[in-house]
Order: structure tokens, then sequence, then C-alpha cells
């Protein structure tokens, strides 16, 4: 028999054959197992009415001006800043009250405010309502339920003459979003 082989005959696979195939099963599960990463998503902080104010949302808002009147027909301007976003809607209000607003009870005008944001609430009420201060500001907690069944979610404060407001909309007002919404406000 010649030293050659031929082409036709059985050779036995080389011991670099039984390494790699192992390593491309393995492979191969792992390839599968990856999950494709995940950024977390953008914020963006906003600065508000000449910076008295500062809070963050996913995105960049909407901000128009909306002329308004005191009780007492004194003109004021509210800066209204608003994002729908990942089936969510923010909205951050802010005004500097004129001097007619009487701002020495301040849970009384935020109590007005409530009430006139509660009569869009199924049952016309807030399911609950936290009252507490913040360096030295009023402010005011509150969820409910809308007839649609969405929740909203508002954090009102009242420091001297500016009243500033944070809602939150959609199906559920607590979690990751929300919660980072509410607590990157900062009153200057």
């Amino acid at each position: 028999m010649s030293m050659r082989r031929r082409a036709t005959e059985w050779r036995a696979p080389s011991r670099r054959m039984f390494v790699a195939l192992p390593l491309l099963a393995v492979a191969g599960r792992v390839q599968a197992q990856q999950n494709r990463l995940q950024l977390p998503s953008k914020w963006y902080v906003v600065q508000a009415d000449d910076n008295a104010l500062t809070f963050e949302m996913p995105d960049v808002p909407d901000h128009r001006l909306i002329n308004d009147v005191s009780a007492r027909g004194t003109p004021f301007v509210l800066h209204s800043y608003s994002l729908d976003h990942g089936g969510n809607s923010f909205v951050a209000q802010t005004a500097l009250y004129p001097a007619d607003v009487d701002t020495r009870q301040p849970k009384t005008v935020l109590q007005a405010s409530l009430d006139a944001r509660a009569q869009k609430l199924a049952g016309g009420k807030w399911s609950t309502t936290t009252w507490r201060a913040i360096d030295g500001a009023t402010a005011v907690e509150s969820t409910g339920a809308l007839a649609n069944g969405s929740q909203l979610r508002q954090f009102s404060v009242l420091k001297g003459q500016r009243f500033v407001s944070l809602a939150f909309l959609g199906p559920s007002v607590t979690g990751p979003d929300a919660d980072r919404f509410f607590r990157s406000l900062k009153i200057k």
C-alpha cells in the first residue's frame, strides 16, 4: 500500500476539533442568551421662569406662557411645561403670584388649587392628600383616579409668592419615572 492516503479514505478527527466543538456549542448558547444593551433614557434638567426652579423630564418639554388673573383681577403669567412620554404625561407649572394674592395662609391657597383639580377626578375627590413643609414652604402631594382609569399624582408648593405644581398622569403614579420627576424639583 502506498504512503499516500486516498481522498476517499476516512481520517479520525484531530484533537483540535474535539476541543473546538464544545466551545462552539457554548458560544451558540451564550449568543442566544445575550440581551440587547438597554441604555437608560436621557433626562433633561429644565430651568424654569428665570431660573426660579429646576426639575427633570425624560425629554424636552413644550413650554407655554398662560396669561391668568388673580381673584382681584391682577394679571400674571403661568409658565407651563408639558411632555407626553412613554404613555405618561409630565406637567410642571409655576407662577409668581401678584401682591394682591394673600399667601400668608399657604394651605388655603393650595387647598383651592386641589379643589379645582379634584373636579376632574372620578368621584370629584382625591384618593390621598399629604401635607408637609419643605425648606420652609408649605407643600401638598395628592393622588387620584380619572374617570378613564388613568391615575394622577400632583405635588404643589407655595413658597412666598411662588406657586409650583408638578403633575404626573399615567396608568400608575408610582415607579421610577414618576419618582424621579418629583424628586428632581429644586426651588430657589
